[in-house]
């Protein structure tokens, strides 16, 4: 048989080549699945009324004294009737009445855990410095859908996700200053950005907006494409630019509020509970009164964050510099422990509470899906090394196998339902 024509062998090289690639593709995006964890059972023991808070405490946009993820290295691992102790917690209702209700851990020898990462690395100051690499996520066609559209504002300053239809998870510190509840907490209302207004009589609406893209529509699209794609974008010079500049002119945000019928915070976020650790503990759950017709965002849990390609995450609030807009913004995560993730995301006060989240494949499936893994702490003055030396630092709290299990239980009322996460 004669040689065959190049216009034949060219085609079919290429195939095999594409076949390769694909086939390496598969097999890394494999290793990118949302692990099955086997996750412990918390259980209510009893539930006791308790005084009405005074609800005096004012809002912290910084907090202190934390002993971060050096200085946590030097304390001794908690027993279980610790941990049970850390994860009870109060409820208080929209009358202004309060529970204490205590719980059993059960099953935790059987879940998983994984090693505390002992490597050390320099870090920034957080704020913003330098290029402020945030998005105002401004048009409401891009922030009132998902995954943007699950990130709320609370009323007391700061910001959350929905985790359930009814389900908001926040800050601890957002509620409570470890004392007290913070004032207003009374009253508390959570914000949902409302859906694009309808046009004006006339049909165009207004400014007569037609075919064509309005000036900044490119930026927005670029920050959502930058979403979708886990970060990825141009890294040439336009990336240097101000994402402040590339996002869209700024609408004016309205909200839609709602009640919340009940606020749950543990136990261990107070003050003289678990000392030095109660920084893991800066996350609340509140029930809303009526539920939105907005997609909630699942929780996740995985072993490391930075086995993950650049170790990235995301998250979006609402910045107190950019009022009442939607910021987004993803970076790399630099340090991480059982409990607390560094970042160098940028950000200011108003973004505490914003839930922060990844994207990996379901198992067995080529769907990906974007979970939340952590709570975005703030900005956090750090006890480094238990000596007093104060740092600040970027830090998030990450959802762990029992963290998941006493969320799970606070949405779901029955701690039998999650027990896979």
């Amino acid at each position: 048989m004669g040689a065959l024509p190049l216009c034949v062998l060219l085609p079919v090289t290429v195939l095999a080549v594409v076949v390769v690639v694909a086939a390496e593709d598969n097999t890394l995006s494999d290793e990118y699945t949302w692990p099955q964890w086997k996750v412990p059972l918390v259980r209510k023991r009893r539930t006791v009324p308790l005084s009405s808070p005074n609800f005096s405490a004012n809002p912290q946009p910084e907090l202190s004294g934390t002993c971060g993820i050096e200085c946590q290295r030097r304390l001794p691992s908690p027993s279980l009737d610790d941990l049970e102790q850390f994860l009870s917690y109060e409820t208080v209702y929209e009358n202004g009445t309060r529970t204490y209700t205590s719980v059993s851990v059960q099953g935790l020898n059987e879940v998983n855990t994984w090693s505390r990462n002992a490597s050390t690395s320099s870090r920034h100051k957080r704020e913003v410095y330098g290029t402020d690499t945030r998005f105002t996520i401004a048009d409401k066609q891009y922030s009132t859908k998902y995954p943007f559209s699950t990130s709320v504002k609370i009323s007391t300053g700061c910001s959350g996700v929905l985790v359930s239809p009814k389900h908001v998870l926040t800050a601890a510190h957002c509620i409570h200053d470890g004392k007290d509840y913070l004032d207003g907490v009374q009253k508390l209302r959570v914000g949902i950005l409302k859906e694009k207004s309808r046009r004006r009589k006339g049909g165009k609406g207004r400014g007569g907006r037609g075919k064509g893209k309005r000036k900044g529509e490119k930026g927005k699209e670029e920050a959502q494409e930058k979403e979708e794609n886990g970060g990825k974008g141009d890294r040439k010079g336009k990336s240097r630019k101000s994402r402040s500049r590339r996002s869209a002119e700024p609408e004016k945000p309205s909200f839609r509020w709602t009640r919340v019928k009940q606020t749950q915070v543990p136990k261990g976020w107070f003050k003289g509970v678990s000392d030095g650790m109660a920084v893991d503990y800066d996350y609340a759950v509140l029930e809303l009164k009526k539920a939105p017709k907005v997609k909630h965002m699942d929780l996740g849990v995985i072993p490391s964050v930075k086995k993950l390609p650049a170790g990235r995450i995301h998250f979006s609030g609402f910045d107190d510099d950019r009022p009442g807009n939607l910021v987004y913004r993803f970076c790399s995560v630099s340090e991480e422990s059982n409990d607390l993730l560094y970042q160098y995301c940028d950000a200011k006060p108003g973004s505490s509470g914003s839930g922060v989240y990844i994207r990996l494949k379901e198992p067995g499936k080529k769907k990906w899906k974007r979970k939340i893994i952590g709570v975005f702490s703030g900005h956090q003055w750090v006890d480094v090394n238990g000596d007093g030396m104060q740092q600040d630092y970027n830090v998030a709290v990450r959802i762990t196998p029992l963290k998941y299990a006493q969320i799970c239980y606070w949405v779901h009322g029955d701690s039998s339902e999650c027990q896979v996460a």
